[in-house]
């Protein structure tokens, strides 16, 4: 009997292998799998031992391919490299790298060769100490899909996708190794071709593929490199890129080549990826770096974390403009697509104050201009922005979804020339629609240097005065309470349920948001054109009445995470005690009225209500 059950579990095994092993055919769409031979048959047992045996085998090789595409995270790759986090196992491991770069190399092959021969692709990567072992990861992965791999060593996030335009490097892609904000025990993949960063139905594709790669090679993967990657030096270039940039725009009378002279920027690198722009840009264009702070890279981010929605790292900065009367400072996060600024009143700005500064400066350039933003910015927001002749649209959470909605913007002819997120993400139609944190810092330096040469006296913070900020806001988190692989369902029943409330009038008051002007309907989540985007994530925004004056007075923001099991809860209130009311609402009328409240841990709320009343 042990004999049999053996047999049968190499049989199941053989079966498998050959199966996903089997030669690749590219297709228009993308890649398929064939049989081996037109012959090819599972072989039969009659064992019942057999049976079970191929359960058990299916099952470990569902969970191998669940394993990889857990690690997507909406348009990016993420997981724990590095052992140290409490509860946490290492799942971004070379193994798994490797067959995720191995089916981006194919994936590019197949959906946007040129055919000018062999595929190029560049690798960046910010400092964490991970990063050496899943390069090589990377590189092996690129040369089993027949890939030329560059290596651009320490590099930023937007430098990658950079790295696909400029001349003469011109690559046909590009992956950042990079896990943004998150601790030194983290790290990711973006990806980049030379349209710009890829969607997440396409690295879902990737994932897919790469799941089947790593079920059934990953007790056999092997990180050599038979060919090692040409060592490039695009950060030099893409530093001078932004230079003449900020040269031609400014046009200084006096001194061209050195526009800041007689500035002082105080940058904050958080021992990220940032530091090249102290040296590399404003050094060399004249301005007094003196002050800046963490610029050497460190993996282990031993200073703050870098992220300019982080309260030490803005606080730091702040301290440190104030105390070398700068005229600015700036916070890079880790991989340089996030920034955030403060003024030389020792003002920070970001979140709503950062897209109101930007906006500002654009509709000078872009009269009339729409901007996109997610939905959870505030009701002063959008009157900041629609009394300087803009549109304002509200649109969903997750940078890329705001990015995209501009560019469809565009291409229904809406002049769209700024999309931001409330993290720091933002884009400008004239830089390819790019997430740069070191484009939008070089706007706001052009527009600092204009105002002084105009005459004025006053700091960049002097265009956001009228900015009103809502009396109150709040975050709130529910874990979902099921089986990891549960937990999406879950978590769309609730979100559904929510609108479902909202629309049956259950919650007095509460009505969905919309946009009618961009043609997004339904709490801003859904597209009302002919070619709405795909959904990547439930969320529904309601707009709160007063019943007294009939007036809006707040919001509530219902959405589902894409990087953890959980539903995040923000609102804000321009009333005293407006937050508590509507917290109130949401969790007796809609929660525990409906039943949703039995899945989800609503602890936080509890204990925000508990703390406020």
């Amino acid at each position: 009997m042990a004999s049999t059950s053996t047999s049968s579990l190499m049989t199941s095994k053989t079966v498998v292998s050959l199966f996903l092993s089997s030669p690749r055919t590219v297709k228009n769409s993308f890649l398929s799998f064939t049989p081996a031979s037109p012959s090819f048959k599972p072989l039969r047992t009659r064992s019942s031992n057999a049976t079970k045996t191929d359960e058990v085998t299916n099952n470990i090789l569902d969970e191998d391919m669940d394993q990889i595409r857990r690690l997507q995270n909406g348009s990016d790759v993420r997981g724990v490299a590095l052992e140290g986090e409490k509860g946490r196992t290492v799942t971004l491991t070379p193994a798994a790298v490797e067959a995720i770069a191995e089916s981006f190399g194919e994936w590019v092959a197949a959906t946007e060769s040129n055919g000018n021969g062999v595929i190029k692709v560049s690798l960046g990567r910010d400092p964490r100490v991970s990063g050496g072992k899943l390069s090589t990861a990377v590189f092996a992965g690129l040369a089993r899909a027949g890939c030329l791999a560059f290596d651009m060593g320490l590099a930023t996030t937007p430098a990658c996708f950079m790295s696909t335009l400029l001349p003469p490097f011109e690559y046909d892609a590009s992956i950042m190794m990079t896990a943004s904000h998150l601790p030194y025990t983290r790290n990711g993949l973006k990806f980049f071709t030379k349209r710009g960063g890829l969607t997440s139905p396409e690295v879902e594709k990737i994932c897919d593929l790469a799941a089947r790669k790593y079920a059934n090679r990953q007790t056999k993967v092997s990180t050599l490199i038979r060919t090692r990657p040409e060592q490039v030096d695009f950060m030099s270039a893409y530093s001078k890129h932004l230079r003449e940039i900020i040269k031609e725009r400014i046009n200084h009378p006096e001194h061209y080549d050195t526009p800041l002279k007689g500035f002082q920027i105080v940058v904050n690198a958080g021992n990220g990826s940032g530091g090249f722009f102290t040296w590399d840009v404003l050094d060399k264009l004249g301005a007094d770096t003196f002050g800046s702070l963490y610029l050497n890279p460190d993996g282990m981010f031993p200073n703050h974390i870098p992220n300019p929605e982080d309260k030490t790292a803005m606080s730091r900065t702040r301290a440190a403009v104030l105390e070398n009367s700068a005229d600015l400072g700036v916070v890079f996060d880790t991989d340089v697509d996030r920034s955030g600024v403060v003024d030389n009143k020792g003002n920070p700005i970001n979140g709503d104050k950062l897209i109101a500064l930007m906006s500002a400066i654009v509709l000078k350039e872009h009269p009339g201009s729409t901007i996109v933003t997610d939905a959870r910015t505030s009701m002063g927001l959008t009157r900041f922005i629609t009394e300087r002749g803009g549109r304002h649209c509200l649109y969903r959470v997750g940078y890329r979804n705001v990015i995209d909605k501009g560019v469809e913007l565009n291409k229904d002819g809406i002049e769209t020339h700024l999309m931001m997120e409330t993290s720091g993400h933002g884009a400008v139609k004239e830089n390819y629609f790019l997430d740069d944190g070191a484009y939008m810092v070089v706007k706001i330096i052009i527009e600092m240097v204009r105002m002084r040469l105009a005459g004025s006296k006053e700091g960049i913070g002097s265009l956001i005065e009228d900015l009103e900020e809502p009396l109150e806001s709040a975050e709130l988190r529910m874990n979902i309470l099921s089986e990891p692989r549960d937990a999406k369902a879950k978590g769309i029943e609730a979100i559904e349920t929510f609108r479902q409330y909202i629309e049956e009038g259950k919650l007095e008051g509460w009505e969905l948001d919309s946009c009618g002007e961009c043609w997004v309907s339904e709490g801003c989540l859904v597209d009302s054109n002919d070619h709405p985007s795909a959904i990547d994530a439930h969320m529904y925004r309601a707009k709160v009445m007063d019943k007294k004056s009939g007036e809006e007075y707040g919001w509530v923001h219902m959405r589902q995470s894409i990087h953890n099991p959980n539903i995040a809860l923000n609102m804000q209130s321009v009333l005293p005690g407006g937050c508590l009311s509507m917290t109130s609402l949401f969790r007796d009328r809609f929660l525990e009225a409906s039943g949703i409240a039995r899945f989800l841990d609503i602890s936080d709320i509890d204990n925000y209500i508990g703390s406020q009343s």
